[in-house]
């Protein structure tokens, strides 16, 4: 189907691939794995003709598709519905839909035998293009990876950037391209939506690449690995797991082979540094010299990946209660969180909250935390508890004028510049790296380094709300280690199996409005819920916690006056949009001139100039959030008075 041979691509002067070679068949379900930097995402972009090889070649048949998710769908924005969004994927079928229409509305003042032949043919082809199921196909994808009913009309524009990638990747999966590339396609989705998609994927009929840092979603998605390593392509004939163990046993022999070789180069350097001197024995010398210059070297194996070298550091222990949270009931509005739960965590806690997103995972942290409020119940942090809480929104407090070295420093932590280092590095911050400003570092980049600095805090309470976004397989394992060793107690949010099993010894999930607890690993939890599961079928019950679709509200008849009264309101609110839309599209190009300036290294050399750029740069980022803000409660205003009417 596709044939990379002998392919070579370079960033600057660095060398990416060097001779790669891969032959993708229809039906491989591929796993792309290596460090980050290695050119993972890099190949994608190649195969989807994004980047030009600088020497070899790829080739493919010519009724080959390819369908790229990547993480710059982020910022795709629509007002249209998502369902018609996600519907995109059938342009032709939409395009034969609109020419129906056209003779249907014909029909009614010219029926000819020419229009009927024409009208049968355009249905026929959309038939054969899925045009009468494409909605019910829609929807069915879109709810598998968690959107409710209600939510498929509801704009683009209103969602977060992951649930917008979500969109992105239901279009691209009803394209039903020949080959699927999918770049971290789990960052963005919660377990019920990964599963969902493990499935999907099992049956899928085409090829996949994926590149993930979740191991239990390649060994669920995949039967074949192909590693990025020293420009080269390394294929494997399995999953994950079989990699491991077959890269654990070819390291094996490849040491061997490098040391016997080893062995008989430092005999042949002897012979010859012995006998080249010597008349008699001058013609060998040469003779094995030669032998030497022509030798194919065996590389050594690379070290294996790096160890966690610090430990962490309580300056005070805490009591027997971390925390006691009793009879909470938490509500935005009229939308019910928690209803009368209870929150208990006793010293060496190591909890996961899991399930799906929009079950209030986030706000049962920030309630733990002591930063959500109001709610009712009673709050209790033990005697010495000190806290340290990790979530995407800490980036905000980083100092975005610091190195990252010195961000670290400022942590205070009292550690020396060696360990500080040693923790950086586990999070892929090495060399001169650790000297870079975190106004220039990307998002994943800072995620490592508010992760980094709330790992040597002193704290005996840690928060991590979903750690792994952003880290590789290495990062995963060092930050796996990392809680292994970790004496204290910690709660952490997370959608990556392979890690809550490997840290967790409890696992939290919300039912019913309720924190809920299972006293033990993740995989066993999974094996009780699927026996919750299976005797719930045997009773002819819902299975446990299977999300329920929301009563469809009648609308309620207006009477004249109120009538009048919501399409005034409906007009007010619409004009006010208007106005705010239109700041929003000034912000976004104010915004867009200062990232332009700041993007050029010249202003660099002018101190005020930068100072000046940078200011209003934060100045008129922050406004434009408060200014998104507003535009989507406007927006969900009008949709409700529009709903009403």
């Amino acid at each position: 189907m596709i044939s990379i041979s002998d392919l070579d691509f370079h960033f600057g002067a660095r060398t990416l691939y060097d001779g790669a070679n891969l032959h993708i068949k229809p039906k491989d379900k591929i796993g792309l794995i290596g460090l980050n930097g290695q050119g993972k995402s890099t190949l994608l972009r190649l195969l989807v003709g994004e980047y030009k090889p600088d020497g070899g070649s790829i080739s493919m048949s010519k009724d080959v598709t390819l369908g790229f998710l990547n993480q710059d769908l982020l910022s795709y924005d629509s007002h249209e519905p998502i369902l018609v969004v996600a519907m995109q994927a059938f342009g032709e079928a939409l395009g034969l839909q609109k020419k129906i229409d056209e003779v249907l509305l014909e029909f009614e003042n010219n029926y000819t035998d020419d229009l009927v032949d024409k009208l049968a043919s355009l249905q026929e082809r959309f038939e054969a293009l899925g045009g009468y199921t494409m909605q019910a196909r829609t929807e069915e994808i879109l709810e598998g990876l968690g959107f409710t009913t209600e939510e498929l009309q509801k704009p683009l524009k209103l969602f977060s950037g992951g649930w917008r990638m979500r969109v992105m990747l239901a279009k691209i999966l009803l394209q039903e391209p020949s080959l699927l590339l999918l770049d971290e396609p789990t960052n963005h989705l919660d377990l019920p939506s990964i599963k969902w998609i493990e499935n999907y994927l099992a049956d899928y009929e085409g090829a996949v690449i994926i590149v993930s840092h979740d191991r239990e979603f390649l060994d669920n998605t995949t039967n074949m690995t192909v590693e990025v390593t020293g420009g080269k392509l390394v294929p494997y004939a399995g999953n994950y797991s079989f990699y491991m163990e077959e890269k654990s046993l070819r390291d094996e022999i490849q040491q061997g082979a490098y040391d016997n070789q080893q062995a008989a180069i430092r005999q042949a350097e002897r012979f010859i540094e012995r006998f080249k001197a010597k008349a008699s024995k001058a013609k060998q010398a040469q003779s094995r010299q030669k032998m030497l210059d022509k030798m194919d070297r065996i590389d050594s194996v690379a070290p294996e990946a790096a160890k966690v070298n610090f430990s962490f550091r309580f300056s005070v222990q805490p009591g027997r209660h971390i925390l006691r949270m009793e009879h909470v009931t938490k509500k935005y509005g009229d939308k019910l969180i928690f209803r009368d739960t209870n929150v208990h965590i006793e010293r060496g806690d190591k909890i996961a909250l899991i399930g799906a997103n929009g079950k209030g995972k986030s706000t049962l942290m920030r309630m733990v935390s002591g930063s959500e409020g109001p709610t009712s119940g009673t709050h209790q942090l033990g005697h010495n508890v000190i806290m340290a809480f990790y979530a995407q929104h800490q980036l905000e407090s980083l100092n975005v004028d610091n190195e990252v070295l010195q961000e670290m420093v400022q942590a205070g932590s009292k550690r020396t510049e060696m360990e500080l280092r040693s923790v950086l590095g586990s999070f892929l911050f090495t060399g001169d790296s650790v000297f870079k400003k975190i106004k220039v570092l990307s998002g994943g980049e800072k995620s490592r380094v508010a992760l980094a600095k709330t790992l040597i805090s002193e704290a005996n309470f840690l928060l991590l709300d979903e750690p792994t976004n952003h880290l590789d397989m290495q990062s995963v394992g060092i930050l796996i280690q990392a809680l292994e060793q970790f004496e204290g107690t910690f709660l952490v949010i997370s959608h990556d199996r392979y890690f809550v099993e490997n840290v967790a010894t409890k696992i939290w999930y919300i039912e019913d409005f309720q924190l809920k607890e299972y006293p033990g690993t993740y995989h066993e939890y999974e094996q009780w819920q699927d026996e919750r599961s299976r005797e719930a079928k045997k009773l002819g019950l819902a299975a446990p916690a299977a999300p329920k679709a929301k009563p469809v509200e009648v609308k309620k008849e207006l009477s004249q006056s109120e009538r009048e009264s919501t399409q005034r309101e409906l007009k007010q609110a619409s004009k006010q949009l208007q106005e705010v839309e239109a700041r929003v599209s000034k912000l976004e190009q104010e915004l867009a001139g200062y990232e332009k300036q700041l993007g050029d290294p010249n202003i660099y050399n002018n101190a005020a100039q930068l100072k000046d750029a940078t200011v209003k740069f934060e100045q008129v980022k922050k406004e434009l959030g408060k200014v998104n803000d507003q535009w989507s409660e406007l927006a969900e205003k009008v949709e409700e008075l529009e709903g009403k009417l």
